[in-house]
């Protein structure tokens, strides 16, 4: 153990601490910034700095690690002046838009300014003008916020490692930009949204679309429908303070009431992914085909791949994303059963990726010409809507789907957690090999938010060798070993953010582990209790091969659901 004393307060701890990692420990709160548990500690923004007997300086309590017989206080005018002249300093140079900025009540500079007693100071002031990058179909970039914490650099190079955007210029004139200084539409930036939910002030969002859809339910002669991803619905009850384990049947009255048509389920489409990926990965297996097959669900992770690893392109699934055919569905099928015309038809989909307002315009995501879905909002978004309604969730009363697009099982509903495709795909997969079902239906084995997982399944004779990736730094370690050989797999399933879609970029910005973990358990209990548990048993998926597709892999099949990707510049 390390003797050390905090506060005049002899204290013991185990060796390999930073000072903030001990005073947290005995409770006490230092401020920080910068700082991001899971993150290499930077000292950058100088918030967490305390006094150590022996050194010339405040030191950064982040950075700085434990040593024996340290003794160090947290709370002395010293201190207190310093912290504050430094949130003084940033806030010089902020816009102060805090009535409209979309982190008004969750910003962190914002918070620390009220605990520290912060004020503005006109002799500091010194506000430079940037134009706001919205050149992504997917986030914004406003460096007038940005307070150069640098945890986007670093949750973008570390957690994900893309890298798509770094640290420019010096001193006063520092400012975090795109790769090459370039828009964020001409970079490696996969869209995934991780840089939002760890950026504290706002200078990260999505690119909000809720005018678009409040544009929509206005314009006479359209049919707007909404499609609600399994994420969302264990998610959104956080923002309106709903602890329900499923929030879909609430949500489904809410969109009723502020002017959606039909309301459809996405784990629909997760269950129609299964038949065709499961049919995809046995024929494969048994007719020859490339190996290791890899999921398309991810959009995220698709752009990776183009940019970074485009030889292993024939390695993807060719099927699209639940999202995507859920939009191909409820215009080339469900339109033309209620005889509406699908281009009048606006599919509004409610999503908790960032990345899925990228896929939504990729230009092979249509069929026909006609687009799969028009409009993609966040799970913060929806919240943003419903309120823009003056609807809340705790006064909706739950409502069912609307059918045929709604009913589906609780392999569709795991699609939501990492593992929870590969959990899918093995239920249907098992019955396509064996022509039995899957006697335990809980895979354990690729649960839980491991970054790498692995397993053996057995598929009666036969032996799949499995990954389940989380995280595209992970995703690049594994595809480096395959390239090397170092590993063999049959089937990899891949996302984009750390823990799968339950910690997607659009999801509610504050980070936090345990209600990660309580998304995990609800979907999982959403799984549990229900009578489907396996996609091939959904009775309005049967009905739609027989009415209209045909059978898993047909021609038709192909022509709505499938797809096909091509290599990005790395550069770009």
């Amino acid at each position: 153990m390390m003797n050390v004393e905090i506060n005049g307060t002899p204290c013991s701890f185990e060796p390999g601490l930073t000072i903030l990692d001990a005073c947290r420990k005995i409770g006490v709160d230092i401020p920080t910034l910068c700082h991001l548990k899971g993150l290499n500690p930077s000292g950058s923004c100088r918030i967490c700095v305390v006094e150590v007997d022996g050194a010339r300086s405040l030191v950064p309590a982040c950075a700085h690690p434990l040593t024996e017989g340290m003794k160090i206080r947290t709370n002395t005018d010293r201190i207190r002046d310093a912290r504050k002249l430094i949130v003084e300093l940033l806030i010089a140079n902020h816009p102060q838009d805090c009535l409209t900025c979309s982190r008004s009540l969750t910003c962190e500079l914002q918070k620390l300014a009220q605990e520290l007693g912060a004020e503005p100071r006109p002799q500091f002031k010194e506000r430079r003008v940037y134009p706001i990058d919205a050149s992504s179909p997917a986030l914004v970039r406003d460096a007038n916020k940005c307070i150069i914490c640098g945890r986007c650099v670093r949750v973008c190079e570390e957690i994900q490692g893309i890298g798509a955007i770094d640290f420019t210029k010096r001193g006063f004139q520092t400012m975090v930009l795109p790769a090459f200084n370039e828009d964020l539409a001409n970079t490696t930036c996969v869209n995934c949204g991780q840089c939002i939910k760890v950026c504290p002030t706002g200078a990260l969002t999505e690119n909000f679309a809720v005018r678009d859809v409040i544009d929509a339910l206005s314009t006479k002669g359209k049919t707007v429908v909404a499609q609600i991803a399994p994420a969302v619905r264990v998610a959104l009850g956080e923002l309106f303070g709903v602890d329900e384990d499923n929030v879909a049947p609430l949500l489904v009255n809410a969109l009723r009431r502020i002017g959606f048509a039909y309301v459809f389920d996405t784990n629909f489409a997760a269950d129609l992914t299964i038949m065709e990926e499961g049919t995809e990965l046995v024929e494969r297996l048994t007719k020859g085909g490339v190996l290791p097959m890899i999921t398309s669900c991810s959009p995220g992770w698709i752009k990776f791949i183009e940019h970074f690893f485009p030889h292993f392109l024939p390695n993807l699934s060719t099927c699209k994303s639940p999202q995507q055919m859920q939009g191909a569905m409820i215009k080339g099928y469900w339109a033309k059963r209620m005889n509406l015309d699908p281009r009048q038809v606006h599919v509004v989909s409610l999503m908790p990726c960032t990345a899925k307002k990228f896929e939504a315009q990729r230009p092979e995501m249509e069929v026909d010409g006609i687009r799969d879905v028009d409009t993609v909002l966040t799970t913060r978004e929806v919240a943003r809507l419903l309120k823009a309604y003056d609807v809340d969730l705790k006064i909706c009363q739950p409502e069912p789907f609307d059918h045929p697009l709604g009913e589906s099982s609780g392999a569709g509903a795991i699609f939501g957690a990492t593992g929870g495709v590969a959990e899918a795909a093995l239920r249907t997969a098992h019955k396509l090999v064996t022509g039995q079902e899957m006697a335990n239906l809980n895979i354990e084995a690729v649960r839980g938010f491991t970054g790498i997982k692995e397993a053996t399944i057995a598929l009666g004779d036969l032996k799949l060798r499995i990954a389940v990736v989380s995280g595209l730094a992970n995703a690049r370690q594994v595809l480096q070993a395959l390239e090397k050989g170092e590993r063999q797999y049959d089937f990899i399933e891949i996302m984009a953010c750390p823990g799968g879609c339950l910690n997607g970029g659009g999801q509610p910005t504050v980070f936090d582990v345990e209600a990660l973990q309580k998304r995990l358990a609800k979907i999982y209990a959403i799984d549990a209790g229900m009578s489907l548990r396996r996609s091939h048993d959904n009775p309005s998926i049967k009905k739609l091969y027989a009415d209209f597709l045909e059978r898993p892999n047909s021609s038709i099949a192909h022509h709505y659901l499938h797809t096909h990707y091509h290599a990005r510049q790395e550069q770009a």
